[in-house]
């Protein structure tokens, strides 16, 4: 028996041992229909207690259809599900839960206004005399935020005073407070800072030798390397391999996920600038206290800048600083040469300066999701379709229709909830909804977070192309590949300031990596790190 896993028979085929493990649970069949939208289609997966069974796939490919049929909040047209070989059917996520089947969602489902406490007990309180025990409730939450790796987040904070790395981590524990069996983790490590996933896959592989079974949604590929044992791909609503891990190549599995053959991810870079263009933006100085200090850049039109460094390091801050969202902050912002002042992004997306930010969440701070798809694209740029108070209605559809084809965004109409889309389609919808008002300072914090790599080769060659056409660009990323892809030129982030600057064939994994720890980079294999310039 592995990992404490099922009672297993062990069958011999020519000299050969092996080891047959009875599975914990098993979909056999399931189809689901959202009008003429197939999201499943005879679909099946087979979880072994003990093991880490990836699912991966496009945005789109059935897989949050999946997870939501096996944790209750879906139910299946057809089909049936197994648990210790006897049939269920969860009727809610309660029902789910009972029988030891918990979801971690990506979405998380939290309430802001409520203690950390509160959260991870809220459908299961402890209770003494009829009320409730905040002493047991308390321990409860200490012990499972200690079992998520979060023994620093205090019981008593609220959640609305957390960063979404640390609510992640209380989305964990309120998770494993339910003593899963099977313990489904979409998307888990997605908004986690990189110390806080170290402790997300010790706690994952501790789960594994207890003998729960985890299924794992991801488009990391090397997180998948690092945990999985056995990985499942899905596309067009079905299953279309199962395979051991570290059996198929990268490119293999990338090939099966979106059906074509995977090549040229990223696009290929221009000729080096000449240092005599402007910058469009230019900063000098600008400070945060404590978390920018004294940063200094410059964005020329048709650059693209990346932002590196280890999470944490005020890049977030930085963005958010050039648009107008802090306050108190100090230095100079130079757009096209001219000192501007940019108190608010109401300001920073004016035509005088042009600047669009794609933000971290799309689905707290990008997009509207109960509301339509156009209305979501309409939103910021609703200025340039309005004349003394009334829409041009055909203009407004003319460029909506212009930014769907552009990006090419999935979606069963214009008409339709933002919250409908695919992760992916979501992502894009962002983006176009900034590019309808043609900025030409473009800034995105971690634009890919979450997204399967068919979407993200899309988005990496329209960044390209909207460099191509005049745009300054300054991305951040915690991918090193997308850095080192997309990136002319890296600023890498320590303490709140910038301490190296990379250019061309300097930016490699080594030499960002250095960097990010504020060491010096060998120049042998690395290039050689310098310091900063503006």
């Amino acid at each position: 028996m592995r990992r404490g896993g099922n009672p297993a028979v062990t069958l011999s085929l020519r000299g050969l041992t092996m080891v047959a493990t009875n599975p914990l649970f098993r979909m056999e069949g399931i189809s689901k229909r959202y009008g003429g939208v197939r999201a499943l289609e005879k679909a099946e997966l087979t979880v072994e207690a003990g093991r880490v069974h990836a699912i991966l796939g496009e945005n789109g490919a059935g897989k949050s259809t999946l997870i939501k049929t096996m944790a209750g909040v879906v139910v299946p047209d057809e089909g049936r599900m197994l648990l210790d070989g006897r049939e269920v059917a969860f009727r809610d996520p309660a029902a789910a839960n009972a029988a030891g089947i918990v979801c971690v969602f990506q979405e998380l489902s939290l309430i802001p206004e409520l203690s950390v406490a509160d959260n991870i007990v809220a459908s299961h309180p402890p209770t003494r005399f009829g009320m409730i025990d905040r002493g047991a409730q308390r321990r409860l939450a200490e012990e499972a935020l200690a079992r998520a790796g979060g023994a620093d987040i205090h019981p008593s904070t609220l959640i609305r005073d957390l960063s979404l790395s640390r609510r992640q981590i209380v989305e964990i524990a309120k998770a494993l407070a339910r003593k899963p069996r099977v313990l489904i983790l979409d998307e888990a490590t997605s908004a986690l800072s990189a110390s806080d996933v170290a402790s997300v896959f010790g706690v994952i592989k501790r789960l594994r030798d207890d003998g729960v079974a985890l299924l794992y949604i991801s488009h990391r590929m090397h997180e998948i390397a690092e945990l999985a044992d056995t990985c499942t791909v899905f596309r067009n609503g079905r299953n279309v391999a199962t395979y051991a891990a570290g059996t198929r190549t990268d490119e293999e599995v990338i090939e099966l996920m979106i059906g074509r053959e995977y090549h040229n991810v990223f696009p290929p870079k221009p000729a080096a600038q000449a240092a005599s263009v402007r910058p469009a933006l230019e900063v000098r100085n600008l400070t945060w206290s404590p978390r920018l200090n004294g940063v200094s850049l410059g964005v020329a039109p048709g650059e693209i800048v990346g932002l590196g460094g280890l999470d944490g390091q005020g890049q977030r801050e930085l963005l958010l600083a050039l648009f107008g969202v802090l306050r108190g902050t100090s230095g100079d912002i130079l757009v096209d040469g001219r000192t501007v002042s940019i108190n608010s992004p109401r300001e920073a997306k004016d035509d005088s300066i042009g600047m669009a930010l794609i933000p971290e969440d799309r689905k707290t701070e990008g997009l509207m999701l109960p509301m339509a798809v156009r209305d979501n694209l309409s939103f910021a740029a609703m200025s340039m379709f309005s004349k003394a108070g009334i829409i041009d209605r055909g203009a407004e559809k003319q460029a909506i229709d212009e930014m769907i084809k552009l990006l090419a965004i999935k979606t069963d109409g214009i008409a339709v909830p933002a919250g409908s889309l695919s992760g992916g389609n979501q992502q894009k919808l962002v983006i176009a909804k900034w590019l309808m008002r043609k900025p030409r300072i473009i800034l995105l914090n971690d634009p890919t977070r979450g997204i399967d790599v068919g979407t993200k080769q899309e988005i990496y060659q329209l960044l390209r192309k909207l460099a191509d056409d005049g745009a300054a660009i300054i991305l951040y990323s915690t991918d090193y590949d997308e850095l080192i892809g997309c990136c002319d030129k890296v600023l890498v982030m320590y303490d709140g300031a910038v301490r190296r600057t990379l250019v061309g064939p300097e930016i490699t994994e080594r030499a960002l990596i250095a960097s990010a720890l504020n060491i010096d980079a060998d120049s042998e294999g690395a290039g050689a790190a310098r310091p900063a310039v503006s």
